[in-house]
């Protein structure tokens, strides 16, 4: 029962970060870094770069704009109009510029960045926690399989049985390791959480190290 009540504890602050990170919408900036259409018109009417540069420096001057270009300009969108603050960025996916953007996550069809890197980096610590105690419970009845028998012509079985592990895997844990179907279930349950729990390792741990360092992806 302890077993069940962890795991489903795991379960669901998994699945609520995992929501959080896929429904959170990107923030936009705030009005002030917009452009309004005169000033937008003047911009797009002058040919001279240095002019264009000179344009943008006047309307910056009293926003908290720290961040330039390359060349020392004020770093401007073209397709929103708007004038980017520090760490803002124009994603392509989502057609718009994103306040403190880290990445567009294909994992979970959405930006990250201001509003939601918080749950995205708890979804990646539930997940880790998530594969870390499923392995951890499977891992004695692992090598309980081993003990009971060793035949190599069952590792054809996993082709046939891959879809239906998931589902059954938790209802033959507690249950001896009688058939070789729960047993290459137990198999690729292992080997499926300790590869994500690997995968997840790595990128949780490259993802504080940039928060410690007060840094972001892009």
């Amino acid at each position: 029962v302890a077993y069940l009540v962890i795991f489903h504890i795991l379960f669901v602050l998994f699945v609520w970060t995992y929501w959080k990170s896929v429904f959170t919408l990107p923030v936009q900036p705030d009005k002030k870094f917009h452009v309004s259409y005169a000033d937008q018109e003047r911009y797009e009417n002058e040919e001279r770069p240095e002019v264009q540069r000179q344009i943008l420096a006047e309307l910056a001057r009293k926003l908290p704009v720290y961040t330039r270009t390359g060349t020392g300009g004020i770093r401007f969108c073209d397709r929103c109009q708007l004038i980017k603050p520090d760490r803002c960025h124009h994603c392509s996916v989502c057609a718009m510029c994103v306040l403190k953007m880290d990445h567009h996550c294909p994992w979970v069809n959405n930006c990250i960045g201001f509003s939601n890197y918080k749950f995205f980096l708890l979804f990646l610590a539930y997940s880790l926690l998530y594969c870390l105690y499923i392995a951890a419970t499977v891992f004695k009845y692992f090598i309980k399989y081993w003990t009971v028998s060793c035949e190599i012509w069952f590792l054809f079985h996993l082709l046939f049985n891959l879809f239906l592990s998931l589902v059954l895997c938790c209802f033959s844990l507690q249950g001896e390791l009688t058939n070789g179907r729960s047993k290459f279930h137990i198999l690729f349950l292992l080997f499926v959480a300790i590869m994500f729990f690997v995968s997840l390792m790595f990128l949780f741990g490259y993802h504080c190290w940039l928060v410690s360092r007060n840094r972001s992806t892009l």
